[in-house]
């Protein structure tokens, strides 16, 4: 069983008044040793040999996106590098007599990943909800912007990239806020977050 609580929209509606929209409650995490065991219950295989063919996954998806393709998965989705700059390397301007970036200065610095119609709906499927006892509170009553600050960093030394949408589960903030502070704590050079990609595939980097 999953749980639901329901978080106030960026902006009200026509009336004036707040709108809510429904945002899933993460309740823990499926890490590869238990999700080893149960396909090793549900095949021929043995945990060990899951977890080895897991980890051969994960090596070729690298190596294939390593050379500048992306990846596509059937009934999962596809997989695309996306670049930025090393640290402390400036951004190249394409004014003319301007410092030009050559392949030193730039890295993979995360992985957008784009899920296909039949995940979503098999997800859907399988996804029981019922609403959560807990009370919506402002972010303002949850973190203060330097507890806020802190725990964007602690996601990002355990995940390669982290979107605003993650930024608003980790503090409770609106999509709108949760935009405008990240690209304040990504112009700060000694917040050492900074973001790859754009538009719609931009992401915050541990820079």
């Amino acid at each position: 069983m999953a749980e639901y609580e329901m978080q106030e929209m960026n902006l009200p509606n026509k009336e004036g008044k707040r709108v809510l929209y429904p945002r899933l409650v993460q309740r823990g995490q499926a890490d590869t040793e238990y999700i080893a065991r149960i396909l090793s219950q549900k095949s021929s295989f043995s945990k060990g040999d899951v977890t080895g063919l897991l980890q051969e996954l994960a090596d070729e998806l690298a190596y294939q996106m390593g050379q500048g393709k992306s990846v596509k998965l059937d009934g999962i989705g596809t997989f695309v590098p996306a670049l930025t700059l090393r640290k402390d390397r400036e951004r190249e301007t394409g004014e003319e007599d301007s410092t030009r970036r050559n392949a030193r200065s730039i890295a993979v610095g995360g992985i957008n990943f784009r899920p296909e119609k039949s995940l979503v709906a098999y997800t859907n499927y399988h996804c029981e909800l019922e609403r959560s006892q807990q009370k919506f509170h402002r972010s303002s009553q949850k973190f203060t912007p330097e507890q806020r600050l802190q725990r964007a960093k602690q996601y990002l030394s355990e995940h390669p990239y982290m979107t605003v949408s993650d930024y608003c589960r980790l503090t409770g903030l609106r999509h709108t806020t949760a935009s405008l502070e990240l690209k304040k704590w990504a112009g700060q050079s000694e917040t050492t977050i900074t973001t790859s990609g754009r538009g719609t595939h931009k992401v915050y980097i541990d820079g």
